[in-house]
């Protein structure tokens, strides 16, 4: 783009970045959580392991099983990630124009 990027800017980006790798995280986020909150006292463990958790579910839910949960997922990586890097990109531009970071 040829200059700075602004604290808007930063604050998209992050929410786009977020977005994406809340998407692309979300099977292995349904993994762990059905192997966390499996029951310790079943006599015999469903989920053991990621992979075999992944497969799993795959076969009883189908694919669209390891995606449950993922609009709000999304949903909240993309608002947390728009906050950080604003918040990020608008502290390092006052810290630049005070003088403080030079």
């Amino acid at each position: 783009q040829g200059s700075e990027t602004n604290p808007v800017q930063g604050a998209i980006c992050g929410s786009i970045a977020g977005a994406i790798a809340g998407a692309a995280t979300t099977p292995l986020d349904v993994a762990k959580t059905r192997i966390m909150l499996e029951r310790a006292e079943a006599d015999a463990k469903r989920y053991v392991g990621t992979l075999n958790t992944l497969s799993l579910i795959a076969k009883e839910e189908g694919v669209m099983g390891l995606f449950k949960g993922i609009g709000p997922r999304v949903t909240w990586i993309t608002i947390g990630g728009f906050i950080f890097f604003g918040a990020y990109e608008q502290s390092t531009s006052l810290l630049w124009r005070t003088k403080l970071w030079d």
